[in-house]
């Protein structure tokens, strides 16, 4: 195993492949040859070379706690204290953890960028890295131009968004007793390695920012895989919009999606550009393929949730057991099936004797996430909590109004649901077919149409 080496003298075994480990053998020269005020040996650097390489890529707690973290490796089994400056094998195995260690080597460096010990370290000292780490994923995005189309978004009030997934992730934390932390009484508690393995071996986006800030904070030239972290985002025509969502939202939100519908979000919605209309959203959403639907209501909310299948006008429930419901402010969660029962999504318009409006959980004038035909207007109904997918009210009024609307198809739309998308909104509803024939009038659009290509 890669860590056996770094406790056993001066056997340093790397867990990387030789065209990887070349690339860190580059680096650590990178490094060592940076020109500085100290006298550190070419086998070795220092953290005013490490600043020097990294520029402004990374914010500056962040350079010093790889810095520290790097230095506090103990190669030989015999240290009594962190070194002077990064060696070139407290470099390899410190990068062999961090990129490709399991979560108890993971977890080990993480606590030596906290601690100068090592050992069990305060949780709230765990929560100023946690905040740390999420606010270097977006600044080096933002530094490397790679937020693919989403934006770094500058709430005018708290808490900012860098501080909500923060406490998210730090909120699935569990104490040695196995209960999470559940307030700030609680930030004193010592978080001992055994714990910080089980929190970085759970909560799989830890793993993930460490690797996207060695990647795109070092420039190294080994592959990274950004399209399923932060989605490609699309809106028709070239038009300007400002999303409710900022690039850590979507990275949450994505981050809970299907792998395969992880890599592009496409708007099919927008209140803003779109229009306040019920009439509107029905007919741009149905037969699109999975959908991220989010709201804004007039108090700050923000939440939605995710249709695993392609929306359908019917006076019937639809949709699966991946479906979920989430929030984003004023906090971050996730909400999955409880199996209670089936009731998953749900769109409906022009019935007279059943609601008309979209719907996720719950039951008929009781949903998790309800908008009204009356657009504008919803509830979110949870005493306690949502039948089907167990969340707590989403707004912060049971009965809301909303500001902004948001539909966003995610991942590639198959062909048949294409070509199905292609159809009146009169071919789902027979009442209304019905109701023509009886009148007298005939549909303008049939005939007129073009045929699908079932090639």
């Amino acid at each position: 195993m890669g860590n056996s080496g770094s406790r056993s003298g001066p056997r340093v075994c790397s867990q990387f492949l030789p065209e990887e480990q070349a690339e860190m053998d580059r680096l650590f020269g990178a490094l060592s040859s940076e020109k500085s005020g100290s006298s550190t040996s070419a086998r070795s650097f220092s953290l005013e070379a490490l600043k020097s390489h990294i520029g402004e890529a990374l914010p500056p707690e962040m350079v010093v706690r790889l810095y520290d973290g790097m230095r506090r490796v103990d190669v030989t089994g015999q240290a009594k204290g962190p070194s002077g400056s990064v060696s070139r094998e407290q470099f390899t195995v410190s990068m062999s953890h961090l990129l490709k260690g399991n979560s108890k080597e993971k977890s080990l460096m993480i606590l030596k960028m906290v601690s100068a010990t090592g050992g069990p370290v305060k949780a709230r000292e765990v929560q100023k890295f946690t905040e740390d780490l999420v606010g270097s994923v977006v600044h080096v995005l933002t530094h490397r131009q790679e937020l693919r189309g989403w934006t770094q978004k500058k709430a005018p009030g708290p808490p900012p968004r860098v501080q909500v997934l923060a406490a998210q992730l730090f909120s699935e934390m569990k104490l040695t007793d196995g209960k999470k932390l559940l307030g700030p009484q609680q930030l004193d508690c010592d978080c001992d390695p055994a714990v910080i393995e089980d929190w970085v071996f759970r909560v799989h986006l830890v793993a993930t920012f460490l690797s996207v800030v060695i990647h795109r904070g070092f420039l190294l030239r080994l592959p990274l895989d950004l399209a399923t972290l932060v989605p490609q985002r699309e809106v028709d025509r070239g038009q300007e919009f400002e999303s409710v969502l900022d690039v850590l939202s979507v990275i949450y939100v994505n981050s809970h999606l299907p792998r395969e519908r992880q890599h592009r979000w496409h708007l099919l919605f927008s209140s803003e550009l779109h229009g306040r209309s019920f009439s509107q959203l029905c007919g741009r959403i149905p037969h699109q393929g999975p959908c991220v639907l989010l709201l804004e209501d007039c108090d700050g909310h923000v939440f939605g949730g995710f249709a695993s299948c392609s929306w359908e006008i019917k006076p019937q429930f639809q949709g699966d057991d991946r479906c979920f419901l989430f929030s984003i402010l004023p906090s971050m969660a996730v909400h999955t099936c409880t199996g209670y029962n089936d009731h998953y999504m749900y769109l409906n318009q022009g019935q007279q004797t059943i609601p008309n409006g979209l719907g996720m959980g719950g039951q008929h004038n009781y949903f998790g996430l309800w908008i009204d035909v009356d657009f504008g207007r919803g509830h979110s109904k949870a005493k306690p909590t949502c039948t089907t997918y167990n969340s707590p009210q989403l707004s912060a009024q049971e009965d809301f109004r909303f500001e902004k609307m948001e539909v966003w198809a995610v991942g590639e739309t198959s062909q048949t649901e294409l070509a199905t998308s292609k159809k009146s909104v009169l071919d789902s509803n027979l009442e209304a077919q019905v109701l023509l024939q009886i009148s007298g009038h005939t549909r303008h659009s049939e005939g007129l149409r073009e045929v699908p290509n079932q090639e």
